[in-house]
């Protein structure tokens, strides 16, 4: 099929790989501007727009979809299916309606649970059993239209956002193949009404520990927030930032550091903290970080 791509973060790179690698013909990249990062604050282009551009293809970098240049330029591309994964950009009606086929987007939930920004996060965070990929038909409302094909996999017990960041990745790749192999024939499904949630965007807010809460709350919290954010606490004037770990035995008074595993007492139990990282320095295990940083058994976090 002659497809456009929409897409911006690493998580959208496996997508495009796929349809490549399946054959189909790409007719145009579009991913968000280049963005000043790095020490120099030099402009980086995105993960897909370099992708895109080591397989020498067309790429446009809108910063918006509001003038008719741009709306007539998307059109003319004439494609048969638009595939919007991770892109950021509110797309108009115009556009949606634009490709034969239309616009299909990759959400990394089993909507109607967690439409919106941040769906993988908030799957962890809440301790949810099972997420999932959905292949959706879109339309103007946020996340909320039928679904063309969806596929589950389980939330394992040590699983962080990046890990199941890049499973998600993965099977929405392989499903979106599946998809487009037949798409002429597929039913799309309108989603329930019932057990609607909406993913909000991380806040940095969220990402200080309340070591009052319970253990199991705090270590969905460190998962969920890992890679970035990354929950973390302070140590005197000292931010660490943890980036794995799970529910452990302790007892205390909330926030006091106990030591033969490294853990943290929280209002029922502990967490063990496996991964850490001070400011500046990189992530290490428990054993490595305590040989740099040697947090004392009852300091209080």
């Amino acid at each position: 099929m002659r497809v456009t791509f929409m897409g911006t973060p690493a998580f959208s790179v496996p997508v495009l790989k796929s349809l490549v690698d399946a054959g189909h013909e790409i007719a145009c990249v579009y991913s968000q501007p280049p963005r000043p990062a790095g020490r120099g604050k030099k402009e980086r282009p995105s993960p897909v727009h370099a992708h895109a551009t080591d397989l020498s293809l067309m790429v446009r970098t809108p910063v918006s979809f509001k003038d008719h240049a741009t709306r007539d330029a998307f059109r003319q591309l004439d494609a048969e299916v638009a595939v919007v994964v991770a892109y950021g950009l509110i797309l108009p009606q115009a556009v949606l309606d634009a490709p034969r086929l239309g616009c299909l987007n990759i959400h990394a939930s089993l909507l109607p649970r967690w439409r919106g920004a941040a769906p993988i996060h908030r799957a962890i965070m809440a301790g949810d059993a099972k997420t999932g990929v959905c292949i959706m038909q879109m339309e103007a409302g946020l996340d909320t239209g039928p679904v063309l094909a969806r596929r589950e996999t389980e939330i394992g017990s040590a699983e962080t956002t990046a890990t199941l960041h890049d499973r998600l990745s993965e099977m929405g790749a392989s499903l979106l193949i599946e998809t487009l192999s037949d798409l002429d024939a597929k039913t799309a499904h309108p989603q329930s009404a019932m057990g609607v949630t909406y993913a909000h965007k991380i806040d940095k807010s969220e990402a200080r520990v309340d070591w009052t809460k319970t253990a199991t709350e705090v270590d969905r919290q460190i998962r969920g927030l890992s890679p970035f954010p990354g929950a973390w606490t302070l140590d005197g004037e000292t931010r660490i930032k943890f980036l794995a770990s799970k529910t452990a035995q302790g007892s205390g008074a909330p926030g006091t550091v106990l030591l033969d595993p490294l853990r943290v007492v929280c209002s029922d139990g502990a967490v063990e903290l496996l991964h850490l990282q001070r400011a500046g320095k990189g992530v290490q295990d428990a054993a490595e970080f305590l040989r740099g940083w040697p947090l004392k058994e009852g300091v209080q976090l």
